[in-house]
């Protein structure tokens, strides 16, 4: 590759140097908002880094700034990169709720799920678009749709900027943008511009009262904190729970298989509240489960909880995957 630290670095422009690094954070945002993935929004950034770095000689300051000037090129590669692609979804979006609390739990590999977003590792300025189930809802639109939603609402680029960016027209850009608003609002996903912030009080509290309640292997604690028609849903395992009855009587299973003794570390994805669960282990250390990633609606009650237990997650998120015993995290 052509120096994977130069792209980290400057280019020349029609004035000069410019400085790309900056830029890094957000561009990962976007590239994440286009794809689902994590990764592979780290991938597309390098890659254009590279580009820009390629191209250094043929940016003109008087055309374009560098952050329109980078997120064209950032576009052209998520739609490079997309094209054929299966859309990543959740559990919830590819059937029915299960109302087995006993179900096999036998993971999916074969289906590129979505992935959270590792907010502690980027400074990306805005989280908004960056809500899982938004997230989740713009994977069903077509690729450029989802570019024209994205460059429009969240990074707030004008429509003729966007249509310089997309190589398209000013009304096809228009025409794009009301498409996909109607086909985000039919999927009751919310509007692109809401924020669920990890640190408001009112919705910390009721995480740090959950891991409190988890830790203690509580069921009806934590079903006391979950709204009537809370989600649960478990990516790479294909299925997901509907109501809190459901959601309480799976965490009931999973408190007779693992038993009490679990610790729960604090952290945010996509801009929501998060916790790392960490089970017993035989050796009275305690070993990483899962990554849950709540949404905490009115009356402060968890709405949703997607529970990741993939290895390619926890390392995204540089979860430590064991504690030994006295050594248990303490994080909230």
């Amino acid at each position: 590759m052509a120096g994977r630290c130069r792209p980290r670095g400057s280019a020349a422009g029609h004035h000069g140097l410019v400085d790309l690094e900056p830029y890094r954070g957000e561009l990962v945002a976007y590239c994440y908002r286009m794809t689902g993935s994590a990764n592979d929004a780290e991938d597309l950034v390098q890659e254009t880094m590279l580009r820009a770095w390629r191209a250094r000689d043929r940016y003109d300051s008087t055309r374009a700034s560098v952050r329109t000037w980078l997120y064209r090129i950032a576009a052209n590669v998520c739609l490079t990169a997309l094209e054929g692609q299966p859309r990543r979804p959740l559990p919830s979006g590819l059937g029915a709720p299960s109302d087995d609390p006993g179900a096999p739990l036998t993971p999916a590999f074969d289906i590129p799920w979505l992935q959270p977003f590792p907010d502690a590792r980027y400074d990306i300025g805005t989280r908004a678009g960056l809500r899982l189930a938004l997230v989740a809802a713009m994977q069903l639109l077509p690729a450029r749709q989802r570019a024209v939603l994205v460059l429009r609402e969240v990074l707030e680029f004008s429509a003729a900027e966007v249509a310089a960016q997309l190589e398209t027209t000013v009304p096809a850009v228009n025409s794009a943008l009301q498409r996909a608003r109607a086909a985000l609002a039919e999927t009751g996903a919310g509007d692109i511009g809401e924020i669920a912030e990890p640190g408001d009080p009112e919705a910390r509290a009721v995480i740090d009262r959950y891991a409190r309640a988890f830790e203690a292997a509580d069921v009806p604690a934590l079903v006391r904190l979950l709204a009537d028609d809370a989600v649960m849903e478990m990516p790479p395992v294909p299925l997901w729970y509907l109501g809190s009855r459901d959601y309480g009587l799976f965490l009931r299973r999973v408190f007779s298989m693992r038993g009490p003794g679990w610790a729960m570390a604090a952290l945010t994805a996509n801009g929501q509240p998060a916790l790392a669960a960490y089970a017993p282990a035989p050796d009275g250390g305690l070993q990483l489960h899962t990554l849950q990633v709540f949404t905490v609606g009115p009356g402060a009650k968890v709405k949703r909880n997607v529970v990741f237990a993939d290895p390619a997650v926890f390392k995204a998120f540089g979860l430590t995957e064991r504690f030994s015993p006295g050594d248990l995290p303490r994080q909230r």
